[in-house]
Formats: C-alpha cells, structure tokens, sequence
C-alpha cells in the first residue's frame, strides 16, 4: 500500500469534542477543558478525567480506501482490576465500520489515593482495514478511557480530503455515568449514542468522579457557544459528600448563571441523578474497595448528629427541580434521571452505580424518547 499522510492540524481535518489540542513530541494531545482552566485546577483527577478523550473524534470527507492512525496511549486501570480497554471506533457515514483495540498502551494504575503508578507502553500503528469505495464521511472515535497523542494520520495515496459539515453543537455536563468508561467503545457511551442519532456536534464534558460545579467548568461551558446544553447533576455531589442543602442551591444557580450571562437563550436541561440504591436516602461519601479483581462501592455510616442538611439522591431531585421552576426561564427544563434509568434497571448497574455497556444504551434510548423527535428544537425553542 502507498499511502499519504494528514498533517493533524490540516484545517480539512475535523478535530471535535476537545477544547484543546496540546503539542506532545511530534504529535497532538486532545483535552477536553482549556488551557487556562489548568492554574484553576482544584484536584489532579480533574486534570486526568480531562485528558480522556471521552467524545472526542477526527472527522474528514475521503474516498480512501485505507487508513491507518498512529497514535501513544496511556490507559486506566484501577490496582487490583483488570486495565480498561483501550479501544477506538471508526465510524463511514455514521455507522460503526471497525474497531480497534490499542494493546501497547501505557497505563496508569491508580491504587489507594494518592498512589499512582505509570507501567510503561509504546507507540501504535491502527490499520482499519479496507474501506468502502466512493466519497465518504470518516469518524474516528478516540478512546473514552485513556489518553493519547495522536502522531500521524494515512490515507491511501491519491485520496481526496475535505471537511466534513458539523451538526448543531450539544455540550453535556455529567459524571462517569456521563464519561461512560463502561461503554463497548467511544462511539457507544449514552451521549454519544444520543448524538449520533440526532445529528450533533458532541462537546462531552463527562469527568468520572469530578462532576462538582467548579466555576472553571461553567466558564468554559459559557465560553463555548452551543445549539443546547445539558448538565447532569447530582451524584458526585452525593458520593464525595461535597456540599450540603445551602451550599448545593447557590452552586447550582452560579453554575447557570455563568453560562446564562454568556448564552441568555440556549435550551438547557438539567438532568438529576439516574437510581442507585445505595446513595437514594443514605447520604455520602461513597467508599470504593477491590473484591475479587471487581471494584465495589459502599456507603459509610454518618452519625445522626452530622446529618443536617446532608444531601441524598432524592433530596437532590427535589432541589433541581425546585431550582428550575424557580428560575421561571423558559429555555430551561428539567429532567428526572429516574425516568431515564429507574430501581427496575438496577441489574445493569455493574458495580451498584455505573451503567454497563447495555445500561448505556438503554440511558440513550430512553433520553431520545424523553427528549421527543424534534429535540433539540431551534436555538429559540425549550427543547
């Protein structure tokens, strides 16, 4: 095969989902927050979780016949776990064509905080295979667990390359629920999923763990303009024990107003938490231990005299939707994350929180029909 090769940065190649392409040796390293957010960073995992190319993609018009990506991986493992997958999906017109596991990845191995150790990879070379004839709109799906330099990009030799049209941009907000780890591939985390089948351009701000309201998120979520936006609220909250009653309201209104400053009309929909039974009416923090090569989740015990004001699941339903009735803005709509994932889909809750690779798609499924056909509507219409 004679190939030719994509400089990363050619203005033809579509570089989506992150909001940042940092300079890595001679390739280029997605990020999914701004440069500037890193003086603000109030936690590492925050930095980490940002890195992970969760909805991030390369997007071109070709004839190729042939493409090969050369890329340097780092995956994830928690110690005691099996390392999660490091896999990329490549996508012709908007369905799943081939995918590809990077098994030279370097891994970084996270044990009890903050112990954190790096075994050592090397570069790949991922070959998809023969690709169909004619002009074709090529995605491919960077992977949702790991981080990565991308260093070259082939195509056959003699192909032609063009941008490909981007769809009306949707930026989502959540958790690793949201950040989806779980999914069978990038291309089948739930937002991806629900992307997809509408047509938009995802900027997926899922960070597992570090879904907190920080102010540099609503920055940059502000600085960002989209055709909709959606913030999936609750959990982290809950599982770190981070805020109480008062401090959880102001948040969550200095969160919108942040953005509401920035984009006064956008369609936003704040979406609570799905189920998990063990954070429903018992409040945080959740505590993670390793069994059996699985990790597991539980919730300590809070003595009684501690518990004012101390937030759960439920008690986080009812205060969003209080907030957004009490915001009386007609471009903002809530969401109940029970009717996207209810006590009845708790089996496909791998571990008691996250959703499996069918859980995830289920939560599209059911966001979509939530959503109704014309979601997401105009840029002056509720959704």
């Amino acid at each position: 095969m004679i190939w030719q090769s994509v400089a990363i940065d050619d203005a033809a190649l579509g570089r989506r989902g992150a909001a940042d392409w940092r300079q890595a040796g001679d390739g280029l390293r997605p990020h999914r927050l701004p440069a500037w957010t890193d003086a603000q960073m109030p936690d590492p995992a925050l930095q980490l979780m940002a890195a992970m190319a969760s909805g991030v993609r390369l997007v071109l018009r070709s004839d190729t016949r042939a493409l090969q990506l050369d890329v340097e991986c780092t995956g994830f493992e928690v110690e005691g776990t099996a390392p999660r997958p490091v896999v990329f999906d490549l996508l012709v017109d908007g369905r799943l064509h081939a995918r590809r596991h990077d098994g030279n990845a370097a891994t970084l191995i996270v044990g009890t905080p903050p112990a954190v150790r790096l075994a050592p990879g090397s570069a790949s070379v991922l070959d998809f295979g023969a690709l169909p004839e004619g002009e074709k709109t090529i995605e491919i799906w960077l992977p949702h667990a790991a981080q990565l330099a991308v260093r070259g990009l082939r195509l056959s030799a003699g192909a032609s390359l063009s941008a490909a049209p981007a769809g009306r941009r949707w930026e989502h907000y959540g958790s690793s629920i949201s950040h989806a780890m779980d999914a069978d591939g990038p291309s089948e985390t739930w937002p991806a999923l629900a992307a997809r089948a509408r047509g938009l351009d995802l900027q997926l701000l899922g960070f597992a763990g570090q879904c907190l309201l920080d102010s540099l998120v609503a920055r940059s979520i502000a600085a960002t303009p989209a055709d909709v936006i959606s913030l999936k609220l609750g959990i982290n909250i809950v599982n770190q024990d981070a805020m109480r009653e008062r401090s959880f309201v102001a948040a969550v209104h200095g969160f919108l107003d942040t953005i509401r400053d920035a984009q006064p009309d956008v369609p936003i929909l704040i979406i609570s938490p799905i189920h998990c039974a063990m954070a429903e009416t018992a409040p945080g923090p959740t505590l993670r231990r390793v069994s059996d090569g699985r990790v597991q989740f539980f919730h300590s015990e809070r003595p009684a005299a501690l518990a004012a004001g101390a937030l759960t699941l439920v008690r986080i339903r009812e205060l969003l939707a209080a907030i957004v009735a009490r915001r009386r803005d007609a471009n903002l709509r809530y969401v109940d994350g029970l009717q996207l994932f209810g006590a009845g889909d708790a089996p496909l809750l791998h571990d008691g929180l996250h959703p499996d690779a069918q859980g995830q798609r289920l939560l599209a499924e059911r966001f979509l029909a939530r959503m109704g056909d014309n979601w997401p509507g105009r840029t002056d219409d509720a959704g």
